[in-house]
């Protein structure tokens, strides 16, 4: 569980970062509205994830299961924006830990 409550952490904070900064400053399809929605999503339930499982929550798998599923549409959307090889990385391990655990 350890390994996927950093998995989740370490990809919130790509995410966030990536959307923040690095899409923002970009432009373009970098910086559309659903690309944008997507990496905060994921951003988001990334670390309600890592709530769940830190707190002990019964629900953790659920949430987790939910997880995977975002991390994997947002890694899809990196792939189409393109020269987001980290933010990819990251949410596709993410997704891989979160399979896991739901």
């Amino acid at each position: 569980m350890q390994a996927a409550i950093k998995s989740c952490l370490d990809c919130h904070g790509t995410c966030l970062h990536m959307a923040m900064t690095y899409c923002v400053e970009k432009g373009g399809r970098h910086a559309e509205a659903a690309h944008l929605r997507l990496l905060m999503n994921c951003a988001e339930l990334c670390q309600t994830s890592a709530n769940f499982m830190l707190s002990g929550s019964p629900l953790h798998g659920r949430v987790c299961g939910v997880c995977a599923e975002l991390c994997e549409a947002c890694a899809r959307s990196c792939e189409q924006v393109g020269d987001m090889n980290e933010c990819i990385e990251q949410c596709r391990r993410c997704a891989k830990s979160c399979r896991s655990m739901a």
